[in-house]
């Protein structure tokens, strides 16, 4: 699970290289996103700054908002979720979040966009 995530941050990076659409979405946007797993399996971070976004494979410092999730399978199931519920996933106890709930929605957003664009029809 802890590939698929990385897959997706870096497809979302690329296409924000490409695609002047999709990059119109994290313009004037800043934003530190940790993504972590209970067992410490998984710490990788997304930081969106000056139109840009860079993926990390670490714990960084002063993040907007931390995502722990229980497990690789509840990471999996929820970003292939064909609707993310994630006030759900967190009564579930699936994942814990720490910051501002609303740097989660603009990534589903963001994680949605880039499925639809990659999805033909």
């Amino acid at each position: 699970a802890e590939e698929f995530l990385e897959l997706l941050l870096n497809a979302m990076r690329f296409m924000f290289t490409v695609s002047h659409g999709y990059r119109k979405n994290i313009k004037n946007f800043r934003g530190r996103y940790q993504f972590m797993s209970k067992d410490g399996g998984l710490a990788l971070a997304a930081i969106f700054k000056n139109g840009r976004m860079a993926v990390k494979e670490k714990v960084i410092d002063n993040p907007d908002v931390t995502i722990t999730f229980r497990d690789g399978k509840t990471l999996f199931n929820f970003l292939f979720s064909p609707k993310q519920d994630i006030l759900g996933a967190m009564l579930r106890q699936d994942i814990q979040t720490e910051g501002n709930l609303n740097y989660i929605y603009r990534f589903g957003f963001l994680a949605k966009r880039l499925q639809l664009m990659m999805t033909p029809g």
